[in-house]
């Protein structure tokens, strides 16, 4: 299970939210920044991803985390907010 962390309120945006995501979890080119894109990308993998949230920051960078924890939950990957 590859473990990252994220404080949301380093990110003003959903968009930066989900560079950092696919700089995190090594996703590819392709990855079209969204939660369908990282669902059909997280789909594909063997390892899953366990989600530490330290801050889920604000406006839609908070709604976008919120959707990325659900769709690491389906994936069967964990999400813990520390």
């Amino acid at each position: 299970m590859q473990t990252i962390m994220l404080d949301g309120s380093l990110y003003p945006t959903a968009k930066n939210l989900h560079l950092a995501l696919k700089a995190m979890l090594s996703l590819p080119d392709y990855y079209g920044m969204n939660a369908d894109a990282l669902n059909d990308c997280l789909s594909e993998r063997t390892e899953k991803v366990n989600l530490w949230i330290t801050d889920p920051g604000s406006g839609e960078t908070a709604e976008a985390l919120r959707i990325i924890c659900a769709v690491i939950e389906d994936n069967g990957g964990e999400v813990k907010q520390l």
